[in-house]
């Protein structure tokens, strides 16, 4: 037996179920100039921007909200107007779905067990710090670090990512797109 096919309402509604959340990190202004301009076209239609810290200035906040209201906390080279306006790490709620953002989140040999002990019942941890893109779900919590908008560093672009939430389960899943 077929299921039964999508009217426009309903496919606008399982539409309507998948939130799309920008994230950047690493962005590191006024050292580099500005914001990459591929960052409107990938977050257009976002509902929420998460930086997870290094902007360095506060304006960075002011420019992204352009796009959509910011979420952010405070990184390791931070000028000191962010320090005094951001925390170092926060827990968000989008729809059902637990997020914890962080800047630095341990090393790569114990990112999985420093992400659960910050947040024991984040679905989903965003971090940022070592410019490297990180998009992994370890025993049911996604670690993901968007890399550096700016600053590839050793990595062959620079980066930012895109998280999808599905508001009935949850769930959510991580896209890492290269600048």
């Amino acid at each position: 037996m077929k299921p039964p096919e999508k009217t426009d309402e309903s496919a606008e509604k399982e539409k309507q179920m998948i939130r799309k959340i920008g994230v950047i990190s690493d962005t590191h202004i006024p050292e580099f100039k500005q914001l990459p301009p591929a960052i409107w076209q990938y977050f257009d239609g976002v509902e929420r921007i998460i930086h997870a810290g290094d902007l360095s200035v506060l304006a960075v906040i002011a420019e992204l909200e352009t796009i959509a209201p910011v979420t952010a906390v405070q990184g390791n080279i931070e000028e000191e107007e962010v320090v005094l306006e951001l925390p170092i790490k926060r827990e968000i709620m989008v729809g059902n779905c637990r997020i914890g953002i962080v800047h630095i989140l341990g090393d790569s040999h114990n990112r999985a067990r420093v992400a659960r002990q910050e947040f024991p019942t984040a679905r989903v941890v965003v971090f940022g710090h070592s410019h490297i893109p990180w998009n992994e779900d370890v025993n049911g919590q996604l670690l993901f670090n968007p890399g550096s908008a700016t600053d590839r560093r050793r990595q062959p672009t620079c980066s930012i990512g895109l998280l999808y939430v599905d508001d009935d389960t949850g769930n959510a899943r991580g896209e890492i797109i290269r600048l």
